[in-house]
């Protein structure tokens, strides 16, 4: 049986490069004025939003593996199935920070962060099924309120932004802020 250290060691590298791909993708304004900064703004936004929810997929990702006794090729395949939407985080963050007023990156930005939510749900069932139904992560996780909820959320914001983007990016944020504090279930079980 593998240990989880190497799983935990890719994953963490993983994150930490794409944070560091979304700040190099960061523009200098083009002058040392006010109005300068409003043309990068919206990027900024797109990219403090991102940090924050690599941030948040780092931290969760960290609780769930204190529970996580070994590794399967399942585990693995399904971590990597997170770690591909992660990878979209920088591409879509860009597009969607350079374009704020179109619908379309801010939908795909949705997609994606929905996506990821998934692959993190798919991630924690198969650690669940490896563990059996006697895991401790069974016991933590329960019914996920949080991240049903979030999931729903994003939906709602996918839909939005066939009306008004700017309520996708309310909602976005939304997310983020449900998840700003961490998930304390794990703990509890430990």
């Amino acid at each position: 049986m593998m240990r989880t250290t190497r799983l935990e060691a890719f994953s963490d590298g993983v994150i930490a490069i794409l944070i560091t791909i979304m700040v190099l993708e960061l523009r200098m304004p083009e002058g040392g004025n006010v109005a300068a900064l409003r043309t990068v703004w919206p990027t900024f936004c797109a990219y403090v939003l991102s940090f924050v929810y690599l941030g948040i997929y780092w931290n969760n990702h960290h609780h769930l593996f204190h529970v996580v006794e070994h590794v399967s090729g399942g585990i693995l395949w399904a971590n990597l199935h997170l770690l591909f939407w992660l990878s979209l985080v920088p591409f879509v963050t860009s597009w969607m920070g350079d374009h704020p007023h179109d619908s379309l990156p801010t939908l795909i930005y949705g997609v994606v962060l929905l996506c990821a939510a998934i692959s993190f749900t798919i991630l924690v069932h198969v650690i669940i099924y490896v563990q059996g139904p006697h895991s401790k992560l069974r016991a933590a996780v329960g019914r996920d309120f949080k991240g049903n909820i979030s999931m729903v959320i994003y939906v709602a914001a996918l839909l939005s932004t066939f009306v008004q983007h700017r309520i996708a990016w309310a909602l976005y944020a939304l997310v983020a802020l449900i998840w700003l504090v961490p998930d304390r279930r794990i703990e509890r079980v430990l």
